[in-house]
């Protein structure tokens, strides 16, 4: 068996917005070197001022070099039907497929990381950086952060590691059905060995252990692993990869209930990489306020996070079409409410001051208080953790209340049998669609609860199928 051992210099830190300055490759079989290549690429695009301050690379020494594509042949032929090695594969892995790809040449390896062999061989160490471990280690690394420094220095360590691999690490993760090197240099694989595969919520965490993602699963071990699957040049990827040292889980007894864990989750911690409940946020909102002349009013505006609010919408149509139906409903003034620019009334109205304020704030109480009647109070009972129990998730008058878990044999007719063992969450606009979506998909988990006399409507036990 032969192996190419990389390193590259590139323009930044995910292939699919940036270009390679340099490749050093070096065969060895696994005894001694037995070829090398190297060179510098003019990678098509300015090279950063702090990738220059770091490697030494600048724009002018690259201007004459080959392109990529004009050394994609041979950088495919040293490298093909050898096992790929790198100190952080996944990132020179990357960018080499993404090059060759785009160069016409079709691209799969064996991959070894010596970062992952590295905690396998020599475990214990504060820090696994290529030039910690061949200061700790003794290994010579001179010109470092150039191509061919950290090439030769990686083959001294692959070395070591090919003497010192008593328990057959390396042998284990060369096997095909291995997923070793598909995982983040820092990850153990012993943690996503672990994880179920059941709902729930996932957590990526860096190395002070903050949580910089939040993910919701159905399966939760099959979700984790397929971030790491395929070839994604994006930005993202690429940070997972570098920055993931540990996963956490907490396991939900429905995909529902793990995607309104995920968002208040998001909501509370705020995590580096969640980017898209992060963006969410209605268009529209029915407010209402009080004029100078003691009149309250209600209008139709953009949506206001801070801002109290009767009600949302994502079109202003749909804000429009309520407005106007409560204007008809409790006989409001349509320009009073930003509806029209004259008033057809031909009683007396609030516009023109012929209404007393009191007569009129009674009108616009009244429709309000039809709005907040509207929202709704329900639980959804669904299946829980385990065979013995059910969950349940509380929403009232339009807000989750929150969410947990209760014996599957226990008998309720009072809400705080139940809303007792719930654990409160806070709700966002985000997850009172999904929730109001679901009841109406799935009226058979959902029980109502009256408002009047916050009982249980009809409530009993439901065994729920699977």
């Amino acid at each position: 068996m032969e192996y190419a051992i990389v390193d590259i210099e590139t323009t930044g830190g995910h292939p699919a917005g940036n270009g390679m300055t340099e490749i050093a490759i070096v065969i060895h079989d696994g005894k001694q070197i037995i070829d090398s290549f190297e060179s510098l690429i003019n990678p098509l695009q300015p090279i950063p001022l702090h990738i220059t301050a770091l490697t030494g690379i600048h724009d002018e020494m690259v201007a004459q070099s080959p392109t990529f594509i004009d050394i994609a042949a041979q950088v495919f032929n040293i490298l093909n039907d050898r096992v790929f090695v790198a100190h952080n594969v996944n990132f020179d892995y990357s960018f080499v497929k993404h090059q060759l790809k785009e160069a016409g040449y079709e691209y799969n390896a064996t991959k070894l990381c010596t970062v992952r062999m590295s905690r396998k061989v020599f475990p214990g160490h504060p820090s696994y950086s290529l030039g910690r471990l061949c200061r700790t280690l003794g290994i010579a690394h001179s010109n470092a952060h150039r191509a061919m420094g950290d090439a030769k220095a990686t083959v001294c360590l692959f070395s070591r590691l090919l003497e010192n691999d008593v328990e057959g690490h390396i042998a284990q993760m060369l096997k095909k059905n291995s997923k070793e090197q598909a995982l983040p240099a820092h990850l153990n694989r012993e943690e996503v060995e672990a994880l179920p595969q059941c709902p729930g919520v996932y957590y990526f965490k860096d190395k002070s252990a903050k949580v910089i993602y939040v993910g919701k699963a159905k399966n939760i071990k099959k979700r984790v692993l397929s971030h790491f699957s395929g070839l994604k040049t994006n930005a993202q990827r690429q940070q997972f990869l570098k920055h993931i040292h540990s996963i956490d889980h907490t396991v939900c007894g429905t995909e529902l209930m793990a995607i309104v864990l995920e968002a208040t989750e998001i909501k509370r911690l705020w995590p580096l990489y969640n980017r898209a409940i992060k963006q969410y946020e209605p268009k529209f909102g029915l407010y209402t306020f009080t004029d100078q002349n003691g009149y309250q009013r209600m209008v139709v505006d953009h949506y206001k996070k801070n801002q109290a609010k009767l009600w949302m919408f994502n079109r202003l149509s749909e804000g429009t079409e309520l407005l106007k139906w409560l204007c008809q409903e409790f006989n409001l003034c349509p320009k009073m409410n930003f509806l029209q620019q004259t008033c057809a009334a031909a009683n007396g109205c609030a516009c023109r001051k012929e209404l007393s304020t009191v007569s009129y704030n009674l009108r616009v109480k009244q429709a309000i208080q039809s709005l907040e009647d509207k929202l709704p109070s329900f639980a959804i009972i669904d299946k829980g953790r385990n065979d013995h129990e059910q969950s349940c998730i509380w929403v009232e008058q339009g807000q989750l209340f929150g969410m947990g878990y209760y014996e599957a044999l226990q008998q309720a007719t009072e809400p705080s049998a139940i809303k007792s063992l719930l654990t409160p969450y806070n709700g966002t606009d985000y997850i009172m669609r999904i929730l109001v979506k679901y009841a109406k998909e799935y009226p058979h988990h959902v029980i109502p609860i009256e408002k009047t006399k916050h009982k249980i409507s009809h409530y009993q036990y439901l065994p729920i199928s699977t």
